[in-house]
């Protein structure tokens, strides 16, 4: 399992650098908390179809671990293949979200950050910008047990700033029935620059210069029992135990908000 690309990574850095320090003025704390081994991140991101939440905690991670410490996102099938956006993401070291990827970069000694809600998070209502979405989804739980990883819950707002979400469309998603033709349920009505309100499924916008903050949180120690991945209790209870670690470390960065967008 190989990385980002170096040269390319090396080559765009001054740009994601000034991005996350002048423009969405990025804060990343909890780096002394990450364990040592290769870790499962599990996080939330927002920002319609471009979370800039997720990009900038991977680009940070690069930022401070270099080729130290390899952390690999993942995306949708769908934006893997995108000509050009799919090339991108490859170059920069993203893996598609299926557990055969996850677990092949995590035997390879790498970390990972999953964002187990999926469109259901990045598409989520502006009015619901600091609500936790994990979407009901386990797997990674039961992926993590097998892998025999810590969990990371990693928090962040400032990602539903960069665009506003009016709407998640899941009506006008059925009708067009984008579920059967595209494996999703939401067409997000979005109000951003250039095109003001507008639908959106592939990027139609540029993101807002939103303030984002960026916590890794305690890590979850699992049960080093690998049988305990077909336990549906114990994977639910990890489930919860995540969701209710995620929702109050978005709770305590929204208390240091003061304007949606400049603070």
């Amino acid at each position: 399992m190989e990385g980002p690309n170096r040269s390319f990574m090396r080559l765009q850095a001054p740009i994601w650098n000034l991005l996350e320090d002048r423009y969405f003025r990025m804060e990343m704390s909890g780096w002394e908390r990450l364990p040592a081994e290769p870790s499962l991140l599990i996080g939330i991101h927002s920002g319609a179809a471009l979370t800039m939440d997720a990009w900038t905690l991977c680009s940070q991670w690069w930022r401070h671990f270099g080729e130290r410490r390899i952390l690999h996102g993942t995306a949708h099938d769908g934006l893997m293949a995108a000509p050009g956006l799919g090339d991108y993401m490859r170059a920069a070291g993203t893996i598609p979200a299926n557990r055969g990827a996850i677990e092949a970069a995590l035997a390879a000694g790498h970390d990972v950050v999953l964002w187990p809600g999926g469109e259901v998070d990045a598409m989520r209502s502006w009015r619901k910008r600091d609500t936790i979405v994990l979407g009901g989804r386990t797997g990674w739980v039961r992926l993590a047990i097998r892998a025999g990883v810590p969990i990371v819950p990693v928090a962040t707002i400032g990602g539903p700033e960069t665009v506003f979400v009016l709407s998640e469309g899941k009506r006008l998603a059925a009708a067009l029935r984008l579920k059967q033709l595209l494996r999703t349920e939401r067409l997000p009505i979005t109000l951003g620059i250039p095109f003001g309100i507008a639908p959106e499924l592939l990027p139609t916008h540029l993101p807002l210069p939103a303030k984002i903050r960026t916590e890794l949180l305690d890590p979850i120690w699992l049960d080093a029992d690998p049988t305990r991945a077909g336990d549906q209790s114990y994977v639910e209870d990890v489930y919860h135990d995540v969701e209710r670690r995620l929702q109050a470390g978005v709770d305590g960065l929204a208390t240091r908000r003061r304007l949606p967008i400049f603070a």
